[in-house]
């Protein structure tokens, strides 16, 4: 087989198709209409519906109830129960008795680094933990209390959660 030369390559046969150029008359195929159709907005020159447009129908936006209040402010914590906790200090994930946002970053059980931590009550502990977030339930700060540990709160951030 004789080498192939760069100057002499070309794509497969059939991985290019040749662009369709519209409105260069009717020779090309798509001359008249120009694939516009007949009449209507659409078929205006500078036509351009905003992508939310419907028709003139009652747009989606319109139609859907609004109520309540959102806040724009509003910060959100990751939770962390305090079943999780024992869970990770069993499989051997938190073995110092130190947990902080960063440590439950590290071992995969928050998946934000910079947002806050909330340690909730849901679940059992039974090892002596010192925890330090930015927000604790009442029922996980004394299971963490009862177990022996601390709960030290980070005062960086407000939580609204």
């Amino acid at each position: 087989m004789a080498k192939d030369i760069l100057s002499t390559l070309t794509p497969a046969k059939g991985s290019r198709k040749n662009t369709k150029r519209i409105g260069r008359g009717q020779g090309s195929g798509h001359g008249g209409t120009a694939t516009k159709g007949h009449k209507g907005a659409k078929a205006r020159s500078g036509h351009k519906f905003k992508i939310w447009f419907e028709g003139g129908q009652m747009p989606l936006t319109r139609r859907v109830p609004k109520f309540g209040f959102t806040s724009r402010n509003r910060v959100e914590a990751q939770a962390i129960n305090v079943e999780t906790l024992a869970a990770l200090v069993e499989k051997k994930k938190i073995t110092d008795g130190v947990v902080n946002p960063q440590v439950l970053y590290s071992v995969g059980a928050i998946s934000r680094k910079n947002h806050p931590v909330k340690i909730l009550g849901d679940g059992d502990l039974k090892v002596k933990l010192d925890v330090t977030a930015h927000a604790f339930s009442k029922s996980a700060k004394t299971k963490i209390e009862a177990a022996g540990g601390k709960a030290t709160l980070l005062t960086t951030s407000t939580v609204n959660a």
